[in-house]
């Protein structure tokens, strides 16, 4: 050999140094052939000679002892152990327990009706990994149990499960490749019972079966179970689709999920390159998802209301928060696009930013009360101060469209601020009936009883679309700009009616109010007083005003109004009054006075007008606040009378004293 071999490995110098005959090495591999037939009758004859003559069973008092010694816990093989060699090594466990800890009751702490599991022999002596046949296990079952003085039922297995390897021993071979033909769990459950803490927890009817198990291609598995929660009183069934991912570095992820949740249907799945995943949550009716969570169902004035929840997003958790972006949120016909998060601290602040397109406030609240039913039994509607004192939420909402108590608010965009029981909804600011409207509203349900607080201003508001919209009323025009700073408290809406107070100022500018001719009724009182005729009018009746001005304090859910200054264009007007929001009734008194000749006055006589621009003509509006009547005041007017004449009788009884008599 011409060139000498670089290694230091002594056979290959003996290779290298001495040529081997082509005869010599053809024997040697003969006898390496005839070698490797003998171990493999060797092996089989051993194999049979085994399964012949060696009984499991025989094993399985000794089985028991040795669990005994390691636990102090009785090991029960009521069915038979089965073992085989070639080409599989496989064994099968019939039913077998494993008792509880000493002071938790006679149930076995585990058990199972069956366990089967195989090794594929050749593979396992090459070295060239672990290739398992299918793995079994039936009718599993798990008590985990927590004492009341804290005592648990698992803690003894721990303490004698052994040590963990020291730092730096080596740990078991990775290098070789796994394969698992499958994974089957039938009719399995875990049961946990924590009397400490007064709950329990059950997994029952858990099935779970895997396809092929490797450290190369996804793994496919599929599993149902029913699970029941005490005492939140809380049960239903669950079922799972999904695949194991290998990764690199040995990492695995979770491919395309299927999951169904109490009738809920959902598909998680990796968002591409983005951290998290793709949320997808199909059409599903909450009050239907409520009734199986035996939560109460809210009754609302639309009963096909929160029948539609569909959920679309992409959903990561790291250690900070759960975040959701690329939100779409759909209840019903409103939309919801934007994004919410989830502070994974004790705080739980939850953290939105949504748009929505439109949406019928009205359908979510609570049914009108019958109409056939006196007001005193109608429902009044409830604070939700729970759910206020339990939220902890900031961010911001916009709404294209809002519709709420027959009102249309457009461009909404409020801002949310709720923690401690106090929630503020600022800054609100909306199109309202072709004007503005801007506010502050809060609720505070930190104390036994809820506080209210409005701070509210409205711009140009189109009072007619308002009377329309609050009153179902079509007799009033116009513009209105009000300020009003209340606050009231109150387990409900009718209670913080009741106690209001605050202040009120508005205007109503350029307007009209339809089917009262006020100049009519005036005519037509001084006709009756002086036993006239009455004039004839003129339709369609309304009485048109320029300005209408009032402010004042409101207190115990009452507005009293002493300054309100009215314009018309054939008078003036100012009085005083209260409005009652609780009894949603009204009550002014007014002094009128006319201006000299007003221009559509032209069918009055002189005397008329001589007489009107002469006096001061009381009103009076009372009635309903949604369609108050107006009209002259004939009990101040018979009294004002009377004090005329009264003055009258003693001004010429005192001149006659006086000066004496002509006659």
């Amino acid at each position: 050999m011409g060139t000498e071999p670089s290694g230091s490995d002594p056979f290959c110098l003996v290779i290298y140094a001495v040529p081997i005959p082509e005869s010599v090495m053809g024997g040697l591999l003969k006898k390496l052939g005839y070698f490797f037939v003998a171990f493999v009758a060797l092996f089989t004859i051993a194999a049979i000679a085994v399964f012949l003559f060696f009984d499991p069973n025989d094993y399985r008092d000794r089985i028991a002892e040795e669990v005994k010694g390691e636990t102090g816990r009785d090991l029960i093989i009521e069915g038979d152990l089965e073992l085989s060699f070639f080409p599989w090594f496989a064994i099968n466990i019939g039913k077998t327990s494993l008792s509880n800890a000493p002071g938790f009751g006679e149930e076995p702490f585990l058990s199972f009706d069956e366990a089967r599991a195989s090794v594929k022999v050749l593979p396992l002596i090459r070295r060239k990994g672990l290739e398992i046949g299918n793995i079994v296990l039936d009718s599993f079952q798990l008590n985990l149990k927590v004492a009341a003085d804290g005592r648990n039922n698992w803690q003894d297995l721990e303490q004698a499960g052994g040590t963990q390897p020291e730092a730096g021993e080596a740990g078991p071979d990775t290098s070789r490749t796994l394969d698992v033909a499958g994974v089957e769990i039938r009719n399995a459950a875990v049961h946990y019972d924590d009397a400490q803490a007064g709950e329990t927890y059950s997994l029952t009817n858990f099935n779970l079966r895997t396809g092929r198990v490797s450290s190369s291609d996804p793994i496919d598995i599929r599993s149902d179970f029913d699970f029941d929660m005490q005492p939140a009183d809380l049960s239903g069934d669950v079922s799972i689709e999904s695949s194991l991912v290998p990764g690199g570095e040995g990492g695995i992820t979770l491919g395309d999920t299927e999951i169904s949740i109490l009738g809920v249907d959902a598909t998680l799945s990796v968002a591409g390159d983005e951290p998290g995943a793709r949320l997808q949550i199909d059409a599903f009716s909450l009050k239907s998802l409520m009734t199986r969570l035996n939560l109460e169902v809210p009754v609302t004035a639309d009963p096909d209301a929160l029948g539609k929840i569909i959920f679309d997003g992409n959903v990561q958790v790291n250690d900070d928060a759960i975040s959701v972006t690329g939100l779409e949120l759909v209840v019903d016909d409103t939309t919801f696009s934007g994004r919410l998060s989830l502070a994974r601290n004790e705080a739980g602040t939850i953290s939105i930013d949504l748009a929505a397109d439109s949406i019928d406030l009205d359908r979510y609240m609570e049914p009108a009360a019958d109409a056939s039913a006196s007001s005193g039994s109608a429902v009044p509607v409830e604070i939700p101060a729970d759910l206020i004192r339990a939220v902890n939420l900031r961010g911001a909402l916009t709404v294209d469209t809002a519709k709420q108590s027959g009102m249309t608010f457009d461009n909404v965009a409020l801002g949310l601020n709720a923690a401690n029981g106090d929630m503020r909804l600022h800054p609100i600011t909306a199109d309202l009936f072709d004007g503005k409207y801007d506010g502050d509203v809060r609720i505070n349900a930190s104390g036994s009883v809820p506080v209210l607080s409005v701070n509210e201003n409205v711009r140009d508001v189109s009072l007619g679309s308002l009377a329309r919209a609050m009153f179902k009323q079509e007799n009033v025009t116009g513009t209105i700009n009000g300020s009003f700073k209340l606050s009231g408290r109150g387990e409900n809406l009718a209670a913080i009616q009741r106690s209001l107070g605050g202040n009120m100022s508005m205007e109503l500018i350029d307007g009209a109010w339809e089917g009262t001719d006020l100049w009519y009724e005036l005519r037509r009182a001084r006709a009756l007083y002086k036993q006239e005729p009455a004039p004839e009018p003129e339709l369609p009746a309304r009485t048109q005003f320029s300005s209408v001005k009032a402010t004042g304090p409101v207190t115990d859910g009452v507005f009293r109004n002493n300054d309100l200054f009215a314009q018309l264009p054939f008078m003036q007007l100012t009085g005083k009054g209260s409005v009652d929001f609780a009894a949603a009734e009204v009550d002014y008194r007014m002094t009128a006075r006319i201006l000299e000749n007003p221009e559509f006055a032209a069918d009055a006589t002189a005397e008329e007008l001589d007489e009107f621009t002469e006096a001061k003509i009381p009103l009076r509006i009372t009635g309903s606040l949604a369609d108050p009547t107006i009209a002259p005041d004939i009990e101040e007017m018979l009294k004002e009378e009377v004090k005329e004449r009264v003055e009258e009788e003693i001004k010429d009884k005192l001149l006659k004293k006086l000066f004496g008599d002509d006659e």
